[in-house]
């Protein structure tokens, strides 16, 4: 009876002693494991991609005022067809004319400033204005164009304000191009890191997109992340950050 009980004894002290190894064990474990997640890396990854515009269009326009209502639309037409005429001779096909558009004033009079006191000056009573667009192809040409059909004009008295206009693609066709770009420097960035720590780069804990932002000639860019904006009117710089945290194992 003795010698069972003592083997019973020896075999319950083992099983305490194992049972105390492995809740030890589990719990250095545990404790590792949670300690694990404070050990993080926090990257940024910026992408880049230039867009190229897809058409562009030169418009041109024009005012003028007068009190006679009748013979201010009869200049306006005869300037249009002039203007078209010129447009067409010149090889311009895809022209649209938009429509005069007439403005009649409430007040034949306006105050201005002369000599430090307000004076009333007689103003024309109407006042119409007229836009013609011309669609263009060759993007990369479009500025020149639009300079050598403003001088021709003013050498034929046809003198017009002349801007020109350019379409791009739309940014959701480059968007996830433009994201996945961003992630995969963000990684780069973080296996760097992780390298430099002697450690591995594990799975993603969090991760955000900024804002997708655009740079050129129309645009307002912000040069802090560096970069700059292009310089031809007809390309646009679309860039994000994203932000990206990293566990490292």
């Amino acid at each position: 009876m003795e010698n069972k009980s003592t083997s019973k004894s020896i075999v319950l002290g083992i099983s305490i002693l194992v049972g105390l190894f492995l809740l030890g064990y589990f719990i250095f474990k545990g404790l590792k494991t949670f300690s694990d997640k404070d050990r993080v890396v926090t990257v940024k990854g910026l992408a880049e991609m230039n867009m190229t515009a897809t058409s562009s269009t030169i418009d041109l326009s024009f005012s003028m005022s007068s009190d006679d209502l009748q013979d201010l639309i009869k200049q306006s037409e005869e300037k249009k067809k002039s203007v078209v005429s010129y447009l067409t001779s010149n090889g311009f096909n895809d022209i649209t004319v938009n429509n005069i558009n007439v403005n009649d004033r409430e007040r034949y009079y306006e105050y201005q400033w002369e000599d430090g006191r307000q004076v009333q000056v007689k103003v024309d009573r109407y006042s119409v204005s007229q836009s013609i667009s011309v669609n263009h192809t060759d993007v990369k040409k479009t500025e020149d164009k639009a300079s050598k059909i403003k001088l021709d004009l003013i050498s034929k008295n046809l003198t017009s304000n002349v801007s020109t206009n350019y379409k791009f693609p739309e940014l959701n066709s480059i968007k996830p191009q433009l994201i996945a770009e961003s992630t995969k420097n963000a990684r780069i960035s973080g296996e760097q890191f992780a390298k430099d720590s002697e450690a591995q780069l594990g799975k993603i804990k969090t991760a955000s997109q900024g804002q997708i932002t655009i740079a050129g000639s129309y645009y307002y860019y912000n040069e802090e992340d560096g970069g700059s904006a292009p310089q031809e009117p007809y390309i646009q710089k679309a860039r994000v950050v994203s932000t990206i945290v990293f566990f490292l194992d």
